[in-house]
């Protein structure tokens, strides 16, 4: 289980989050969290069932994402008999007392979410196959990565469920959008897998730490974990390098130079030094002391490099006249 003190942030938008969650924790109203896949709309869940005060019965997860339409009801409530004619029971009813969380609850067909509304109506439900009535007693905490009032909108969501799933909706800023988070992270998950794999890694090299800060993580926290988890089981020193980061490198993104994306195995670790350091040339606009920042060296050290690699400012004056011969 999670508490709030395990989310780690710095960012001002995740940090009100958290506040609000806390406030809410203690109660028993619904909460309908909203992000894309990967930021820990799971944790922020089982955070807040932590803080409340079903905290030791059960919190019981639901990926319904992952279950088949023609299996969601009986996986949620139950069934008087499976195939082996046992009595199967449903998430709702493992759930009892404590809180249940449906994730990426937008996945629910139109009979589950009938019947779901249902039960937060009455508070009891049947199984799958079965007439007789049972009381539920549950927290109900629900997420989706996707517009769910747009699905509302387009008739595939019950309007009815929404507002009663919504009561308080926490929205959970992208990795994108805290990137001031990303040390912290790193920090955090060097040292949860050094000790899982019995290794003695330090930290991370600032070359390393400045890439990973400047990537777009598509999938969040989860592919920041994913990685650094690869990381450490690759690196051979006491410290994680930019050779040991499982990713493409995507060189000129920012100023549009070159579309080629070369992976890091390719790179002797000097290449990978020229190619990173002129990345942020390119991106600061060749600002020497701002990317001299961003790379976090002394301006000297950057003056020596850009020499030692003979990198050059892009002739904008070539350009303009290529372009206007066109």
């Amino acid at each position: 289980m999670t508490d709030f003190s395990e989310i780690l942030t710095k960012n001002e938008k995740m940090l009100s989050v958290i506040a609000v969650a806390k406030k809410i924790s203690t109660s028993d109203i619904s909460i309908l969290i909203n992000g894309e896949s990967g930021v820990g709309k799971k944790m922020m869940a089982s955070a807040i069932h932590t803080g409340s005060q079903r905290t030791k019965a059960p919190f019981v997860v639901v990926n319904c994402s992952a279950i088949p339409p023609s299996l969601m009801e009986a996986e949620l409530f139950g069934s008087s008999k499976s195939s082996k004619g046992e009595i199967i029971r449903g998430k709702f009813e493992l759930a009892q007392n404590g809180t249940i969380f449906l994730d990426e609850i937008h996945c629910l067909n139109a009979e589950s979410q009938a019947k779901l509304f249902q039960t937060i109506e009455t508070k009891q439900f049947a199984k799958a196959d079965g007439d007789l009535l049972s009381d539920v007693n549950v927290r109900i905490i629900a997420s989706t990565s996707e517009d769910l009032i747009g699905k509302v909108e387009q008739n595939e969501f019950r309007m009815d469920l929404y507002y009663r799933l919504r009561e308080m909706i926490l929205d959970i800023p992208s990795l994108q959008d805290r990137k001031e988070d990303i040390p912290l992270l790193i920090d955090s998950f060097i040292k949860q897998y050094t000790k899982d794999f019995g290794k003695k890694i330090s930290g991370i090299s600032d070359v390393a730490l400045n890439f990973l800060v400047n990537h777009d993580w598509n999938e969040n926290v989860l592919e920041l974990r994913n990685v650094i988890r690869t990381a450490v089981a690759l690196c051979e020193k006491n410290k994680i390098w930019l050779e040991d980061i499982p990713l493409k490198m995507e060189l000129g993104k920012e100023d549009n130079t070159s579309s080629d994306i070369m992976t890091l195995e390719s790179f002797a670790l000097k290449d990978v030094e020229k190619n990173h350091i002129l990345k942020t040339l390119n991106h600061c606009r060749w600002n020497k002391s701002k990317a001299a920042k961003l790379l976090k060296v002394s301006r000297p050290r950057l003056d020596r490099k850009i020499l030692e690699y003979d990198l050059k400012k892009p002739d904008k004056k070539k350009k303009k006249i290529k372009n206007d011969s066109i």
